[in-house]
């Protein structure tokens, strides 16, 4: 339901309408937590006990900081990729200082880095400094690759393309992150300062992983190593502006740097449950 000014919880969650953020409101209110959900459309809130729904954007820093008034604890999800969402994020975080709010607990990248190969992760780099320096206490939960993406990347034809080398990637599952965040926000002040690389079991290759969906599908799937101009040659079909492409490109660009392999064990460190492989979710999916 849509709040007064009055009663309202003191624990904020962001993206409950998308999928992490809504896995995380509904843990939260499982668990009999009172939270207030910000979203920029009060009618797409979902409708969860002891959650009140309040209207707000990152990019209305008035907006957001009237809705963030009497929040201690603030869970962030990213905006939705644009060429200025860096722009939304410092004016959001701006707004929660300015609010009074105490922690964040900031969904970012593994690996992110001002130097990062991986575009968007220059981004969450940025936002990370930006909280840093805000005042208030944070977390960064740093996510690799969705596995629940993996099988969405193999075309008609079975094949996925990339120009990712070798590299390897520990994909995490939307689960395992919201469980990871939950404990977080549980108890927010035993995590702050700190940094979790939230990762699956194991590493594997883009050869690997075609190869473990063609298994559990019964697909012939493959992987082919793309050139970078073959990579930005398929991409330019789909209209896309030159920063999007960007993106897309420098995410198998960076798993053949690297910059996604390592093994983490914080997700089983702080929910007591080994993280999902891609093997197991794909079998889960066929039931």
């Amino acid at each position: 339901m849509a709040a007064d000014t009055a009663n309202r919880p003191s624990l904020a969650v962001t993206g409950s309408t998308g999928w992490l953020g809504g896995l995380v409101a509904r843990d939260l209110a499982a668990r009999g937590v009172a939270q207030r959900l910000l979203v920029r459309d009060l009618a797409r809130a979902p409708e969860l006990p002891g959650a009140v729904a309040v209207a707000c954007s990152y990019r209305d820093t008035e907006a957001s900081r009237a809705a963030l008034e009497g929040v201690r604890t603030l869970f962030m999800v990213s905006a939705a990729e644009s060429e200025d969402r860096l722009d939304e994020h410092r004016s959001f975080v701006d707004a929660a200082a300015a609010a009074g709010v105490r922690h964040v607990v900031y969904v970012s990248f593994f690996g992110a880095a001002p130097e990062a190969t991986f575009t968007l992760a220059r981004d969450h780099a940025a936002t990370e400094a930006h909280l840093r320096a805000s005042g208030m206490a944070w977390t960064f939960l740093r996510d690799n690759l969705y596995l629940e993406f993996i099988d969405q990347m193999v075309g008609e034809d079975g094949v996925v393309r990339g120009p990712a080398g070798d590299g390897r990637a520990a994909v995490v599952s939307h689960d395992d992150i919201a469980r990871v965040a939950v404990a977080v926000l549980l108890d927010p002040a035993a995590h702050a300062g700190a940094t979790y690389d939230l990762t699956g079991p194991e590493a594997l290759t883009f050869t690997e992983m075609a190869q473990v969906v063609g298994e559990v599908t019964g697909r012939a799937v493959t992987f082919h190593d793309e050139t970078l101009e073959e990579a930005y040659a398929s991409r330019a079909a789909y209209g896309a502006p030159d920063w999007q492409v960007d993106a897309w490109v420098s995410t198998y660009t960076a798993v053949a740097a690297g910059e996604l392999d390592g093994v983490s064990d914080a997700v089983e460190r702080l929910t007591g449950r080994r993280p999902t492989s891609l093997r197991e979710h794909l079998e889960s999916r066929r039931g």
